[in-house]
């Protein structure tokens, strides 16, 4: 790790490395050098293929940096998975701010922002099927496996409405992800980053966030600028489930291989697990 920093961030002086935490595709740290801070994020080894394209991601970080939505980038190595990126200072906001009118808007806007980036060409169309199966593919049995059937339900539904142009959504809008420099938000973790339906975003976040149905809509109307229809209303509402169906899939998928590493597993996802599983199940009725 020392020869690697060494390389690629930025300085000549000796580094002071902190490892900040790793999923299941990353590994990150906080690199000081002269004086100077950076985030460095290194592809976490695991023996599946869940849907990143690093490659892509390069090109979506071009445009959101640009755009002052992304810190900059100062080192990219899609092939080997190393990024190092000039350290954000920021505050991630807690459940209540999340909820707060004002930053209801702020989320509206900011998701907009996103959306009006270009769409880097080849173009990486992805859906929530298209995750489901990448997940679904690694996953063992689990509630992920007993809720499947209602998924099939829910995206049956989705392919009902009418069709939108696809945009370029995030894909993992969570309160961590998102910092408020005061004046401004700014945006990490562009891993996920694809063309997909612009509300695909918006459930992202409220998923993330366990908005309640009230919240759910003011964020549709906020980004919309109007009084959302009932076919926008059904199609963020079916949204919401898949993302969390996708995210049960993730979560159990990671409890998974920290299994299979003799590794402790992590209590805050085990409890996520209990709590999506339990939620999906409830409102499975009320969307398909």
């Amino acid at each position: 790790m020392r020869r690697l920093v060494a390389r690629h961030v930025p300085g000549t002086g000796p580094p002071d490395v902190q490892r900040l935490g790793g999923g299941l595709v990353n590994e990150t740290y906080r690199v000081l050098r002269d004086g100077a801070a950076y985030a460095l994020r290194v592809a976490a080894a695991n023996p599946y293929d869940l849907g990143v394209d690093r490659e892509w991601e390069a090109r979506v970080l071009a445009h959101a940096a640009a755009a002052d939505l992304a810190p900059v980038v100062e080192y990219f190595d899609p092939k080997r998975g190393i990024l190092v990126s000039r350290w954000q200072a920021g505050q991630s906001w807690s459940p209540t701010d999340v909820r707060r009118p004002a930053n209801i808007s702020r989320m509206a806007a900011l998701a907009r922002r996103i959306h009006a980036l270009p769409l880097p060409l080849p173009t990486r169309r992805m859906s929530p099927a298209t995750w489901i199966d990448y997940y679904s593919g690694a996953a063992r049995e689990g509630a992920g496996a007993a809720l499947r059937p209602a998924a099939a339900l829910q995206l049956a539904a989705l392919a009902r409405l009418p069709m939108v142009t696809p945009v370029l959504c995030h894909s993992d809008l969570h309160s961590l992800n998102v910092l408020d420099r005061g004046a401004s938000l700014i945006l990490l973790d562009w891993e996920y980053a694809h063309a997909s339906d612009p509300l695909w975003d918006l459930a992202s976040w409220s998923a993330g966030n366990d908005l309640e149905d009230s919240l759910t809509q003011a964020l549709l109307q906020e980004y919309l600028g109007r009084a959302p229809t009932g076919s926008e209303c059904l199609r963020l509402r079916l949204l919401v489930w898949l993302y969390d169906y996708v995210c049960l899939l993730w979560s159990e998928l990671y409890l998974n291989l920290a299994r299979d590493r003799r590794r402790d597993e992590p209590g805050a996802v085990a409890g996520r697990v209990r709590l999506l599983a339990a939620r999906l199940t409830h409102q499975s009725g009320r969307t398909s």
